[in-house]
């Protein structure tokens, strides 16, 4: 099971964190003011993780790898502002260190620092920009399937004739899997992981389903990296780095292995028979190319 716990980010917008494992019989565990609460494996003095999700994700994505964690560390997943349950203020700011800021705070505020990050896509940017700005709270950090270089404004263009082609509100559950599964153009071939994850981001309404987040702050988080290349906040990343790709993931072998380079202390893994939700298409592949590199930071 998870429970959240409330942080407060950058700018004072609220954000839902998932603490994944029995709760804790204490009660100061749901005050982020209060001293770290224990874990479910025997207190706060486990090391911490703190997964981010990717653009449109949500913490729940996370559930499969944070139950296997939570056995040896405190794991903790974040709704990014603007993502789950976590606010979405129509004015809130949804840049760069926005969302490093409160990852930040979430670090800071749960008492889980110096963690592990593991972030996929989105969530992978923010957490080697937060390790590059603050070494002394990113002890390991693994980067599923997120690109280095600029994606340039064809990119942009494509998301937002993307997002304005899908047939919301969607009838149905059903009709959500089966459109992101295998009627939505960028689907190559039927993908039922696809469309299970989409299903996840989407909630009723009177007319039925749609996607809890709003398709045009996606495009703002979007907007703030897209242009830019971000091989010099990588460089600047000391801590040990695994960087993972989905064979069929939007991470190419050239560039990930080029990032590996880059980084310091840099580590490669791919997954077979993945796109670009790796840890979601395969996630026992996923678990076995990380355990490895968790076991050595363990021993460290």
């Amino acid at each position: 099971m998870a429970r959240r716990i409330d942080v407060t980010g950058a700018g004072g917008v609220r954000l839902a964190a998932w603490e994944f494992g029995d709760p804790p019989k204490t009660d100061r565990a749901h005050d982020p003011a209060l001293s770290p609460a224990p874990s479910s494996s025997g207190g706060a003095d486990l090391p911490g993780v703190l997964l981010l999700h990717g653009l449109m994700g949500r913490a729940s994505h996370w559930a499969h790898t944070a139950r296997w964690l939570s056995a040896r560390h405190r794991a903790v997943a974040l709704d990014q502002r603007g993502h789950g349950r976590s606010d979405k203020p129509p004015q809130a700011a949804y840049t760069r260190d926005a969302y490093v800021e409160d990852a930040e705070a979430a670090l800071e505020q749960l008492g889980l620092g110096p963690a592990v990050v593991i972030g996929h896509a989105m969530g992978a940017l923010t957490g080697w920009q937060l390790a590059a700005k603050r070494p002394d709270l990113v002890r390991g950090l693994i980067i599923c399937d997120m690109r280095a270089s600029a994606l340039g404004t064809a990119s942009q263009h494509t998301w937002t004739e993307w997002f304005r082609a899908w047939p919301v509100p969607f009838a149905t559950l059903a009709d959500v899997r089966k459109w992101f599964g295998e009627d939505d153009p960028w689907v190559e071939r039927p993908n039922r992981a696809r469309g299970e994850f989409y299903a996840e981001v989407m909630a009723e309404s009177p007319d039925g389903w749609r996607p809890v987040f709003e398709p045009e702050q996606m495009l703002r988080s979007r907007e703030t990296w897209v242009y830019d290349a971000h091989w010099e906040e990588l460089a600047q990343v000391r801590c040990p780095t695994l960087v993972v790709r989905g064979l069929d993931g939007e991470l190419g072998r050239a560039e990930a292995q080029e990032m590996v380079r880059v980084l310091p202390n840099g580590q490669y893994a791919e997954v077979a028979d993945a796109g670009h939700l790796v840890h979601y298409d395969q996630p026992e592949a996923w678990r076995t190319a990380i355990e490895p590199f968790l076991n050595t930071l363990a021993t460290a």
